[in-house]
């Protein structure tokens, strides 16, 4: 292998990462020091942003600190969230807050700070196709590079021996809700984009936000605090039938563990499906703060007698929705314990209906007919985080947060990031730069615990020295 700072154009990469979100930011950090391991990392984007649209002011990651890009794999790491306060002089201010769990908005300053630092990200480059050319032993990948104002500027190819693919999800926005979306001139915004529309949603007369996960709680809370007392003017609607907090039990985040990722991989593929669906309440319920700092709000406006002019129901759907002329919304309503059905007329919607990860169909369509499938046509994926291939395939394909359905729900947490990285890392060196915990919860998810399954260097591959005398 060669180090990246003496890339040749024409010789292929170690490793090329699609798209560039805290999972593929944590790989492309814990790779830096692997002197080498040439990679290189494109996204379309101008720069690294998470979430923009819901870093409201005190809202909180509700994962700890330790849950940065490096640390569960690495503390020693120059990239660590610690490091980035020492690098900013802010150590002892963070020392003294006594904070766990940090701002949104910090960690995305903290991940800005690795992604303008680490040389191998490539922003500004769209990729277009990855296919495999069997006569090179390579994949080819196809890019555009943009231009400042997002336009194509030049095209381009690399060739790669790995891929691993970080896209990450999009928002979703369900059926009834999507003709309204679409439609510029109707007031209805995804909670993804909620701060760009903010001071109109603010000025609008009635608002409705649906969705009754950590977002949609976000979202009214910060719509409540600054709307004034007795014409508030809010719905909050959602599919839940309740409020319901996250699972934040010390035993139940063991469900955010490597151990039980590799018990739910050896799950059958039916058993595990219906895990998905069942176990909402892990990663989709609202932080306890923040139904507390919601209901405190409420209180508080009921202090001169009244109450304030907000409806929270829980247990409803949309069936349909549509234009009353082009300034307000109705939509119709079921509420699905009682049966029965209403309209709600609002001047303005907020979607917190949550993401879907990203269909992997157009970049992989090249790779279709060499991709192995589940029953249900999804790609299958290894223990090691590897699209299943067809033999003739001798490079890798790594997924990042696009395998809950063989992983299971701890596949967007931002908590095993770092130890996933490093699971590839190790398996793509076929060395073990990073040893990983032989065990890592007290919980035994199985009758039979067996012996640890450390997902280590994989034998088959040699490499070239990494450094000379090394």
């Amino acid at each position: 292998m060669t180090t990246a700072a003496h890339h040749t154009p024409d010789a292929p990469r170690d490793l090329v990462g699609i798209g560039i979100g805290p999972f593929n930011l944590s790989l492309a950090a814990l790779a830096d020091p692997l002197t080498g391991l040439d990679a290189v990392f494109y996204d379309q984007r101008p720069a690294f942003r998470w979430h923009p649209g819901l870093l409201i002011g005190g809202a909180r990651v509700q994962v700890p600190f330790l849950a940065d890009l490096v640390t569960l794999a690495d503390p020693a790491s120059p990239w660590t969230f610690l490091n980035h306060l020492r690098a900013r002089e802010r150590l002892f201010p963070f020392y003294f807050a006594e904070r766990f769990h940090i701002q949104r908005a910090e960690y995305d300053a903290y991940c800005r700070w690795v992604a303008e630092n680490l040389p191998s990200l490539r922003f500004h480059h769209q990729v277009d196709a990855v296919r495999w050319n069997p006569e090179r032993g390579l994949f080819e990948v196809d890019y555009t590079q943009l231009d400042a104002d997002g336009e194509a500027e030049a095209l381009g190819r690399t060739h790669a021996r790995n891929v691993v693919l970080g896209v990450g999800t999009e928002p979703y926005v369900p059926d009834p809700l999507r003709p309204l979306v679409d439609d510029p001139g109707v007031p209805v915004v995804h909670a993804a984009h909620y701060l760009d529309h903010r001071d109109g949603l603010l000025a609008a007369g009635h608002v409705t936000v649906i969705g009754t996960g950590q977002s949609g709680a976000e979202v009214f809370l910060d719509l409540l605090r600054h709307r004034p007392a007795g014409r508030e003017k809010l719905h909050w609607l959602g599919r839940t039938e309740a409020f319901a907090p996250m699972e934040y039990s010390k035993l139940g985040l063991e469900h955010f563990t490597p151990d039980y990722t590799r018990y739910f991989h050896g799950l059958a593929e039916p058993v595990r499906d219906r895990l998905v669906a069942s176990q909402w309440q892990l990663h989709k319920g609202i932080d306890a703060d923040t139904t507390a700092a919601i209901h405190d709000e409420l209180y508080r406006r009921t202090l001169d007698g009244g109450w304030p002019d907000t409806v929270l129901t829980p247990g409803v759907h949309v069936r349909t929705a549509g234009r009353i002329a082009t300034t307000q919304v109705e939509l119709h309503l079921e509420h699905a314990q009682q049966k029965t059905r209403s309209r709600l007329t609002t001047d303005a919607v907020v979607l917190a209906t949550g993401y879907r990860e990203r269909p992997l169909g157009r970049i992989l369509a090249g790779l279709d007919p060499y991709m192995r499938r589940d029953g249900h046509e999804r790609p299958r994926v290894d223990e090691r985080f590897r699209l299943v291939l067809d033999p003739c395939v001798t490079g890798s394909v790594y997924v990042q947060n696009a395998e809950t359905h063989t992983h299971g729900v701890g596949a967007p947490d931002l908590g095993l990031g770092a130890w996933r990285g490093a699971t590839i890392l190790n398996d793509l060196t076929g060395q073990e730069p990073y040893p990983l915990p032989g065990r890592t919860a007290f919980t035994t998810f199985g009758l039979e615990r067996g012996l640890p399954q450390i997902p280590s260097a994989r034998g088959r591959r040699a490499l070239t020295p990494l450094v000379e005398g090394i």
